[in-house]
């Protein structure tokens, strides 16, 4: 039975405009995005000795003491799980994310506990994608004398690193200063290798 003439048509709009949206268009987007943007098209990749340590966009889980820690993430079954990414989606008055953050705070606490500074926010909460590879300067500052207690470095030294890897807002109006915490903790191994440490 022959193609009615409505059937033709539709089936060679199907097709163009499958050739032009799923062929096309993601192979152009795909070469000016690695033309223009290499490193970001790649993954923004951290190397070490050829091998991927991380990501510039991604958190990892720091819990050695001697490290910046970052945003606590809320993705399973592991923190910072690309496959899983999203936030808790946890309401203000929702009673388990008041437990979480004072679990959260007591564990800060106790990690450090003769900081009595109140706890920045974004170190308690998590952010809304659980990825988030940066944390803002206070929360960084937060954190140096511990840091500094368990590398053996004087504090000034740490936070002049955190000074150093503090990134002023995106083309100085979009967003706030941040600070990569993978960067800052990468320095930190660099400045204690440079002392025999």
């Amino acid at each position: 039975m022959a193609p009615t003439p409505i059937l033709r048509p539709a089936l060679a709009v199907f097709a163009a405009l499958t050739l032009v949206t799923g062929v096309l268009y993601p192979l152009a987007v795909t070469g000016a995005a690695q033309a223009f943007f290499p490193a970001q098209a790649a993954g923004s990749l951290v190397l070490r000795g050829g091998t991927a340590i991380g990501s510039t966009l991604i958190g990892q889980a720091f819990k050695d003491p001697g490290n910046f820690w970052g945003r606590p993430s809320a993705t399973a079954p592991a923190p910072y799980n690309a496959a899983a990414s999203g936030g808790a989606n946890q309401g203000p008055s929702n009673p388990a994310l008041v437990d979480a953050v004072k679990a959260r705070i007591e564990a800060l606490r106790a990690a450090d506990p003769g900081n009595t500074a109140a706890v920045p926010i974004d170190l308690v909460t998590t952010s809304a994608s659980g990825l988030d590879p940066h944390i803002s300067p206070a929360a960084a500052r937060y954190q140096a004398a511990r840091v500094a207690l368990a590398r053996g470095m004087p504090v000034a030294d740490v936070q002049r690193l955190v000074d150093l890897h503090t990134e002023g807002a995106r083309w100085r109006w979009l967003g706030e200063p941040r600070v990569n915490v993978l960067a800052l903790n990468l320095a930190l191994e660099a400045a204690a290798a440079g002392k025999g440490g």
